[in-house]
């Protein structure tokens, strides 16, 4: 039998860190008034402190955003996760933050407001985030609780 050793918070955050400067795509989990799940893989930008999406308010991902203010991210990869678990503000492509603009297009290569006045923006204020790889990192795997993380700030 094989021991892994579990990585400590403070490796835990980095590696958080690291993957919201490094993935491309992630999960979007939300859910309509009446609960009705809605699952989908964005494009996302990460400003250091926020995630920012963008997708179509007329869809149901995009509603349940701006009607819920509540969202679950995740990385996919089962055997290295990251969920995210945030509020949500929606802005409509005009008023979307300028610096939220700059981080999403240097990301992405991506201007949603070019394609659709129906594109919003929504920034996603982590409240809770967890990292583990598999049961054994079941113990510590809250790096976040309540907006705060449970390590000081990484140099």
């Amino acid at each position: 039998m094989t021991i892994i050793e579990s990585r400590t918070l403070e490796q835990r955050k980095r590696d958080v860190l690291a993957r919201l400067e490094r993935e491309t795509d992630i999960w979007v989990a939300s859910a309509d008034a009446d609960g009705l799940p809605c699952l989908v893989a964005l494009w996302f930008a990460w400003d250091g402190e926020c995630v920012w999406l963008s997708t179509r308010i007329t869809n149901p991902t995009g509603r349940n955003l701006r009607d819920g203010g509540r969202t679950r991210l995740a990385f996919g990869d089962t055997q290295d996760v990251v969920l995210i678990d945030g509020d949500v503000i929606t802005y409509a492509g005009e008023d979307v933050p300028p610096a939220a603009i700059d981080v999403f297009m240097a990301k992405t290569g991506w201007d949603p407001r070019r394609d659709s006045a129906s594109y919003a923006f929504f920034q996603v204020r982590p409240r809770a985030v967890q990292a583990l790889h598999g049961e054994h990192e079941m113990r510590g795997r809250h790096v976040m609780q309540d907006g705060e993380w449970a390590v000081r700030p990484l140099n």
